[in-house]
């Protein structure tokens, strides 16, 4: 498959990745569908094996099968364990793929816990998911910051080589985590305040102390964070150049978050969507509708009309998350 991206503007060598996708978590599903990412331009994904909200069982079922999936395509997909694997799969057109959590209930209040996940596959970890738990606070919760058990956790993702995320978080745990993390943090899907005023959008302060980590932000693609009405790829190149005039092109990446909709119901029985998703956020099925993988190669056309060159494009488009990576994963 020739890439969209290359078709599209000039040729480049450089990686591009993606840092947030997600499928339904349950076993038997077919990935698949994670072609149209590799059909788009992208060399890489990270796409969710858990939340806060999905018993233990289920995160275990969904990572044992998506890699049992994965092993199974190797002539289409590799599953990362460092980042040589992602240069050797787009060497060979295939799509390298890791997977991240959202959340740490499923660590069982264990630290040691952090390493299990990350030889399961896992190369990304954000502590909180909209809701406080015993690490931190979130974004849609009275934020009491980072937790004692929340420092050990942050250390432990530092030591394992796991990208510390800091989407969902709520501001004050974000920037605690930000201080006491030693390896550069991320927000893997985030959009700015400054444009869009909901609480997932994340404020100046939040990119600016992500920046001075030597982290990066990747622009989503949810149409309520975008206040986006028809189209994806104009908001979202919009909050794009907003990061970079604050705080350069060397912190700003892509993180669609995009959802593929398989006609399966993943949500737990019990799980109270009110509680995850509240009302007060503006939460419906229109307004949390998103982007697909598709929208890259306009992306990159509506950031080309805004001045920006290949240098730059290149950065934003993958390098970035990809120096992250090359600084954290072992």
């Amino acid at each position: 498959i020739m890439p969209v991206w290359s078709s599209t503007t000039s040729q480049s060598a450089a990686i591009v990745s993606h840092s947030h996708s997600c499928l339904p978590l349950v076993s038997g599903i077919d990935l698949g569908v994670l072609r149209r990412h590799r059909a788009s331009g992208f060399d890489y994904v990270s796409i969710n094996v858990g939340m806060d909200m999905n018993p233990l069982d289920q995160v275990m079922r969904t990572i044992a099968w998506f890699r049992h999936w994965i092993a199974q395509h190797p002539e289409e997909f590799v599953q990362v364990d460092g980042f040589a694997d992602v240069a050797a799969a787009k060497k060979a057109g295939k799509l390298a793929v890791s997977f991240d959590l959202e959340g740490s209930k499923m660590l069982l209040e264990d630290v040691a816990m952090v390493e299990f996940y990350r030889d399961l596959g896992v190369r990304q970890m954000h502590l909180v998911y909209n809701r406080n738990n015993s690490v931190g606070g979130g974004c849609h919760d009275d934020d009491k910051g980072l937790t004692a058990f929340g420092r050990d956790v942050v250390r432990a993702i530092n030591r394992a080589g796991v990208i510390m995320d800091c989407s969902h978080n709520g501001e004050r745990t974000s920037l605690d985590i930000m201080e006491n993390s030693d390896k550069p943090v991320v927000f893997s899907h985030a959009n700015a305040r400054s444009l869009v005023d909901h609480p997932r959008n994340i404020t100046d302060r939040q990119i600016d102390a992500c920046a001075a980590t030597g982290g990066v932000i990747g622009i989503n693609g949810i149409r309520l964070f975008l206040d986006a009405k028809e189209d994806f790829a104009e908001p979202m190149a919009r909050h794009i150049d907003y990061m970079v005039q604050r705080v350069g092109p060397d912190h700003v990446g892509l993180g669609i978050d995009i959802s593929f909709n398989l006609g399966v119901d993943d949500h737990p029985p019990q799980e109270d969507r009110g509680y995850w998703w509240p009302l007060a956020g503006r939460y419906s099925s229109s307004g949390t509708s998103n982007a697909g993988p598709e929208e890259l190669p306009k992306i990159v056309a509506h950031l080309r009309d805004r001045g920006y060159g290949q240098s730059d494009l290149d950065k934003i488009c993958g390098l970035n998350f990809a120096r992250v990576a090359k600084e954290t994963w072992r």
